[in-house]
């Protein structure tokens, strides 16, 4: 059965339900599976634990989730630039879980390895530790840290083939290769696609075995969270 679907509504058709937990790649709105996004605001469901590097922005990718009440918690690792988020979690209508960013991206990492839990030296003696086992290795305390998976990964990328062969461009990689491993089910949201064999395996960063379906959307518009220029000489000379 191909894995190419026309839209990503077929992509993701049959898959949503409520109270499902959700990884989406992305970091603040570099790399952001946009259009399959929509196609979870579209669908109305509720409930969402969603797993994603932060809470997207105000009306940009997660964040439109937020807007429509769909998210139960969130686990994350930074939670700036959606004031919505926070205004509902100051409410206590979000559930959050922060984590420091490298052991999010761990946890996402051994979950996709079947690795049930780690030690980590990062968040000993801080609240990211309270109510965690610890143990001690060569005189330093380290902290129990589990492994996440999820019901389904939503990646974006740049390339691929009807297989499911992944290229990333440049920093939109971020946490997309790990969360392709990390679910029940992995749907891939990609600029390019290319024929069978039109990509070099050694650039070819998540195997297609880790996709079960994947839709072509074309150049999309690439949201920038903060646009910082320079002003031109001749305003400065005026």
């Amino acid at each position: 059965m191909s894995k190419v679907c026309a839209t990503p509504e077929a992509a993701l058709s049959g898959l949503l339900r409520d109270d499902m937990t959700i990884m989406s790649g992305g970091f603040g709105v570099c790399g952001i599976p946009a259009a399959l996004i929509d196609v979870i605001l579209d669908s109305g469901i509720k409930g969402l634990t969603l797993i994603s590097n932060n809470p997207g922005a105000d009306g940009h990718g997660l964040g439109k989730l937020f807007q429509h009440r769909q998210v139960r918690k969130l686990i994350c690792s930074y939670a700036g630039d959606n004031a919505l988020f926070a205004q509902q979690y100051m409410a206590g209508e979000v559930e959050v879980e922060f984590n420091p960013q490298g052991t999010l991206a761990e946890r996402i990492r051994a979950g996709g390895a079947g690795i049930p839990a780690f030690y980590t030296r990062t968040g000993v003696g801080t609240v990211i530790a309270e109510g965690k086992p610890t143990a001690e290795f060569d005189g330093n305390t380290y902290v129990l840290e589990r492994g996440l998976t999820a019901d389904l990964a939503l990646v974006h990328a740049w390339k691929s083939d009807p297989e499911g062969n992944l290229q990333y461009r440049m920093t939109a990689r971020n946490f997309n290769p790990p969360m392709a491993t990390a679910a029940r089910i992995t749907v891939a949201e990609i600029e390019t696609l290319v024929p069978t064999g039109g990509l070099d395996p050694d650039h070819i960063v998540t195997p297609g075995i880790f996709i079960h379906r994947l839709v072509s959307v074309g150049t999309i518009n690439k949201h920038i969270e903060q646009r910082t220029v320079r002003r031109r000489p001749a305003e400065v000379e005026g």
